[in-house]
């Protein structure tokens, strides 16, 4: 079998039984077993378990029965997402490893849909990193170009999947989580709207949300179909869509308003390389007919980003589930101590103010634009262990690779919407370089469009790293 094809590919094959779940699964153990070692995806691994998974859905298929969308395909979940049974360290030596009691609702849904839970993947410490460096587990490595990171904070999910180590992977994404990793990795990155995929608990003033990594369109929006499958005991969600995004795949959308921002609204310069990237989309976005402009939005006060970066994420670090908080990485040692320095009334006026600005930023959408493109990151993927080695030297200091990181992406978590990085663009160096799409409030089904769209144009799920390819 082929271990870059789609999860929906696969799943086709189980159903016309082409392939069985134990041959599904016994290919993807070997690729781990080989390449792992060097790029440090996976933290936790029972192969007899995922073994005998894949056992019990072969026989649901002997058996005839009708099956879940994605019975017998295999998924690893990031080292951050708490599911019965295996550990979840949150990629610290401050956190045990003792089996957890709890299955977050994204697994419950992703098991639901007939996924065979294969590992977790590596993530930084508590997800507060743009790359995936931790002491515990070490750096997760860049397929394309090892010496370089494959970024974060979903990093272990994206090397997995670029490295045909798994044909999907569950991330989750803060600040650009998903999006950055996709990015770095060649791959789609589809980061939903707040609400959308149900949470045990919202985190980061609700800026954090469940999602995955995919390589296809195709793959996100039947992901997405079926973590979003509403959870009667949440008490806000996004409203229903339409139709199954599994649907929009090959809808026409009609002609669509672009807006074009390259300029970094962190007013940090952004790599040539990167504004080229979001250029070569939009030329082709306008050969599919849609319109393309610039577009200058305004996005947030100062007051508000440093409310955000320094109040409510202090804030929710200190809060982490650490057993031994002392065995922190320094930057983060240095930021639950800053949070002991602010009283619960600058907390809520920080949240009050992002709750207002995000209004005003979110209505910018179906004025000049229908959907803004930009840069993915302001920069390439910087080298293994640079970002940590920056935040433990300095852990007060500007961090300037990592705001790069962040710079076009962090905005969407804190207004809640929509977002998608898509593959479409080369560097120079040979690491892959990703755009983003940034729809209005609640409208991923635009997004599923465009990037049905444009992969049809590019073909990038054809494009492999040559190291893990052969």
């Amino acid at each position: 079998m082929d271990p870059f094809a789609s999860a929906t590919d696969l799943a086709a094959a189980v159903r016309r039984r082409d392939l069985s779940p134990v041959e599904i699964a016994e290919t993807y153990l070997r690729r781990i077993a080989e390449h792992d070692p060097e790029l440090a995806a996976f933290t936790w691994l029972d192969e007899d378990a995922v073994l005998a998974a894949a056992r019990r859905a072969e026989r649901a298929v002997t058996d005839g029965g009708p099956l879940p969308p994605f019975h017998g395909v295999p998924v690893p979940v990031k080292e951050l997402t708490q599911v019965e049974g295996q550990p979840a360290t949150y990629g610290s030596y401050g956190v045990d490893d003792r089996p957890r009691t709890l299955t977050e609702p994204v697994v419950r849904r992703l098991l639901d849909a007939g996924f065979l839970l294969m590992g977790r993947t590596n993530s930084p410490e508590m997800g507060l990193l743009s790359t995936t460096d931790n002491s515990r587990f070490g750096s997760t490595r860049n397929p394309w170009s090892p010496e370089h990171s494959a970024g974060g904070s979903s990093g272990g999910a994206a090397a997995a999947v670029a490295a045909g180590l798994a044909p999907v992977a569950h991330a989750n994404d803060g600040g650009g989580s998903i999006r950055m990793p996709s990015s770095s990795c060649g791959l789609l990155g589809l980061k939903p709207s707040r609400g959308r995929v149900p949470q045990q608990t919202p985190g980061w003033e609700h800026a954090t949300v469940e999602g995955a990594i995919t390589r296809t369109t195709r793959d996100a929006a039947a992901l997405l179909d079926a973590m979003s499958v509403p959870d009667r005991l949440a008490m806000y969600q996004a409203p229903a869509p339409v139709r199954p995004y599994l649907d929009e795949v090959g809808l026409d959308g009609g002609r669509l308003r672009i807006g074009l921002l390259t300029t970094a609204p962190t007013g940090l310069p952004v790599d040539p390389q990167c504004v080229e990237a979001a250029e070569h989309t939009a030329r082709l976005l306008e050969c599919l007919g849609h319109h393309v402009a610039p577009a200058s939005p305004r996005f947030f006060s100062e007051e508000a980003i440093t409310g955000y970066a320094q109040t409510v994420l202090d804030a929710a670090l200190w809060a982490a589930p650490y057993q031994q908080p002392e065995l922190a990485e320094p930057h983060l040692r240095f930021r639950m101590e800053r949070a002991t320095g602010k009283h619960s009334g600058e907390y809520t006026r920080a949240a009050a103010l992002l709750a207002e600005e995000a209004r005003a930023v979110r209505a910018q959408w179906g004025g000049e634009f229908d959907l803004l493109l930009t840069p993915t990151m302001a920069c390439l993927p910087p080298p293994v262990d640079a970002l940590l080695k920056e935040a433990n030297a300095d852990p007060g200091g500007p961090r300037t690779t990592e705001t790069r990181m962040i710079s076009f992406t962090s905005i969407c978590n804190i207004t809640g919407q929509p977002a998608v990085s898509l593959p479409t663009f080369t560097s120079a160096e040979g690491l892959p370089v990703g755009s983003q799409l940034i729809a209005g409030p609640w409208d991923e089904a635009a997004l599923i469009r465009v990037a049905a769209e444009l992969e049809a144009l590019d073909g990038w799920p054809q494009r492999r790293p040559a190291r893990y390819s052969g």
